[in-house]
């Protein structure tokens, strides 16, 4: 028989004991597993004298026993101990896709049962269903011959327990008759389950979007009713006709976390059609075709043949930042630099132990006057010196008050740690002129060195978008890096931000603290800020809100303090890309006399877009707290994309031209509410920058 042919061929390769298994054998083997076993084998790898085969052949073993716990937890309908078992062990370990000696998988045993949780967690992990089952009549054959020999057994065992007079002989055969019995309805309960599956209704929710100019996302859900069977895997099909006939290919999805696919390598301006469907041990179900129908891969440069903006900007700034070092390689500002690379080996070769060093220049209390202070910290710890303060170095003694463009021109430089030799070198020559901005920018240089030297590092990490000032006339500058490696330092000390704030004692009232004070009390906060403007948004479409103030030195912007190196904004949807007919609408849209659009035709892509924005502008206003009324008056700006990195990009709603900017002295009739910032422009793009 094919049945019996099949399972001499899995003899050789069984993983599980012969024989049946019963509930209370399985629940021996979890107390195994989970108790004694598992200790033993532990205390072996520790170091027992058991000889390098002995261990594994106990791994072995102990390998084929947490097998064998899978199929009585599949079997079980135990979806605690499954979840438990595919979280301690690899599928290979558990020999997850290898057949029994029933010939069947963990799998085949739970969609038979129709145990959905169990079943998904398994098909979650990499399970799969047996390859014997090439046909619906091989799986219902094999079934009812399991049931059949099952039945036979029981039977078998029947007679002898009640023919046979009581001894130990008799007991053993209870034993087993009350284990094949419970076999027997199991496998009854699997070929009913069988019988009353049918093929499963076609996935919900499909939706087709542009990817690109050369692809094109299909997004879908489960179906609503899988008709007694999971649903184990997807089919996507696509095709230039919307009969499918010729298919232009297909692509079968059985990793189901996600339930999406991307179409590659498509014709630009071609429409294409798209249909998925699912399947069960039944079969394939019938196909759901896609809304839209169909949809013709594109990007809104299209419309109008523009190239990326930012296409070899980076390579154009590095090639003339080569060229002013080329200019200045020969000039008298580097003659005494001849000896630098060895000076400089010297400083780079300093660890942090060089904080403690009875030389360092450190201060540990501020006069009136401008400094630099960075801020290293690791989790909830902060590095100081020996004498438990912030490193921090002075830049002008004389210097009471701090111009904000030498501040935001020092931000710059927080992107050249590395070239700060060269700047200061180059700014010398030029002091001749006696420039009060040159040489204020010069000890910025020179202060940023000693820094550098002090802690044996080059990069000092990222410049705090505002100084810190006192009423005594201290300006701090305050750099912010995160030391991410484990790597530890003789003679120096992390300190718990905590302990380090409660131990410090104030010289100054807490009417009037001093900059340093003021430092200790906000580091949590400014910490937070370093972190969240590190952080980048998932993939999508965005609706960003620009929001401008200006004062009489600088132009601020306004952003949201859980990520403050981006604008105001609302998710759109998942798809970064604006295909070439939504942008073609939006531009008409944005010329209309008329302030209210007229909605596009159903089922396209533009009555998509159109409704995903007015979602996004209701959510913006409630966001920045501005009427909603008022946003009839608002625009979008209709020149461009804005588009970081390929996979975030966003469109912007303008405020009216009037009130883009506020003024100074000008009053917002609209205040965004609570967890919002403003930044200086510059310091704004910088951090998108990073």
């Amino acid at each position: 028989k094919m049945t019996q042919q099949m399972r001499d061929l899995q003899l050789a390769q069984a993983r599980k004991p012969p024989g049946p298994s019963s509930p209370n054998a399985a629940k021996r083997l979890y107390r195994n597993l989970s108790g004694k076993f598992r200790v033993n084998y532990t205390s072996f790898d520790e170091g027992s004298l058991v000889g390098r085969s002995e261990k594994e052949k106990l791994r072995k073993s102990f390998l084929i026993q947490s097998n064998a716990a899978l199929f009585e937890a599949v079997e079980l309908q135990d979806l605690d101990r499954v979840q438990e078992l595919l979280k301690q062990y690899s599928p290979e370990e558990l020999d997850l896709n290898t057949p029994n000696s029933e010939g069947l998988l963990p799998l085949d045993i739970a969609i038979m049962t129709n145990n959905a949780p169990i079943a998904k967690a398994l098909l979650q992990a990499g399970a799969k269903e047996s390859p014997h089952f090439v046909s619906l009549e091989s799986r219902s054959l094999h079934l009812s011959t399991l049931v059949r020999e099952a039945e036979q057994r029981v039977n078998e065992l029947t007679a002898q327990v009640v023919n046979e007079a009581p001894n130990a002989d008799c007991s053993e055969k209870e034993k087993q008759l009350k284990a094949w019995e419970w076999r027997y309805r199991l496998y009854k309960r699997m070929k009913a389950g069988f019988e009353h599956a049918r093929v499963p209704d076609p996935p919900t929710n499909v939706h087709l979007s542009v990817a690109s100019s050369s692809s094109v996302h299909v997004t879908f859900w489960e179906p609503l009713s899988v008709n007694s069977a999971v649903v184990t895997k997807y089919k996507v099909e696509w095709s230039c006709s919307p009969t499918f006939s010729p298919p232009l290919g297909e692509a079968v999805i059985d990793k189901l976390k996600n339930l999406h696919f991307t179409i590659r390598g498509l014709m630009s301006g071609t429409a294409y059609y798209v249909q998925v469907s699912a399947y069960n041990m039944k079969g394939w179900g019938p196909p759901q075709s896609s809304v839209p129908p169909f949809a013709i891969p594109s990007n809104w440069r299209e419309y109008d043949g523009r190239a990326p903006r930012r296409r070899g900007q980076a390579e154009a700034l590095d090639q003339l930042l080569s060229q002013v070092k080329t200019v200045h390689q020969h000039c008298v500002c580097h003659e005494p630099c001849k000896n630098q690379p060895q000076s400089r080996k010297h400083s780079v070769s300093k660890s942090l132990k060089h904080l403690f060093h009875p030389g360092s220049k450190f201060l540990k209390t501020l006069k009136r006057g401008l400094y630099l202070t960075a801020v290293f910290y690791k989790d909830d710890n902060i590095l100081v010196t020996h004498e438990d303060q912030i490193p921090v170095v002075e830049i002008d003694d004389t210097y009471s008050c701090l111009l904000m463009q030498d501040f935001l021109w020092f931000t710059k430089v927080s992107c050249m740690w590395d070239e700060i030799l060269w700047l200061r070198q180059c700014v010398t020559v030029s002091q001749s002129s006696c420039s009060c901005v040159l040489q204020t920018r010069f000890k910025m240089l020179l202060a940023t060195s000693q820094m550098q030297g002090l802690l044996g590092i080059q990069d000092l990490g990222q410049v705090f978008f505002e100084p810190i000032k006192d009423k005594q006339g201290n300006i701090l500058i305050v750099t912010l890096k995160e030391v991410k490696t484990n790597q530890t330092f003789e003679s120096v000390r992390w300190v718990p931000i905590c302990k380090l704030q409660t131990s410090r004692k104030s010289v100054s009232s807490p009417e009037e603290p001093t900059a340093l004070d003021t430092l200790l009390v906000t580091v949590q906060d400014k910490l937070a800020y370093h972190r969240r403007s590190s952080h980048a948004l998932s993939p999508g479409l965005y609706l960003g809100y620009l929001k401008l103030c200006s004062a009489v030195d600088q132009i601020r912007v306004l952003v949201p303090e859980r990520l403050p190196n981006i604008l105001c904004h609302v998710k759109i949807r998942s798809n970064p890309n604006i295909s070439r007919e939504e942008w073609e609408w939006l531009q008409k849209m944005v010329s209309m006399d008329e302030p209210v659009p007229t909605e596009p035709e159903a089922d396209t892509s533009q009555n998509y877009l159109f409704q995903e924005l007015q979602v996004a502008i209701k959510e913006l206003m409630t966001l920045v707290n501005i009427p909603l009324q008022e946003a009839k008056d608002f625009r979008l700006y209709s020149q461009e994309v804005l588009d970081f990195g390929g996979q975030v990009s966003f469109l912007l709603l303008l405020p009216p031209s009037d009130d883009v900017c506020t003024a100074p002295g000008q009053n917002n009739p609209y205040t965004p509410r609570s967890g919002f910032l403003t930044l200086p422009l510059q310091i704004f793009e910088l951090g998108k920058r990073r």
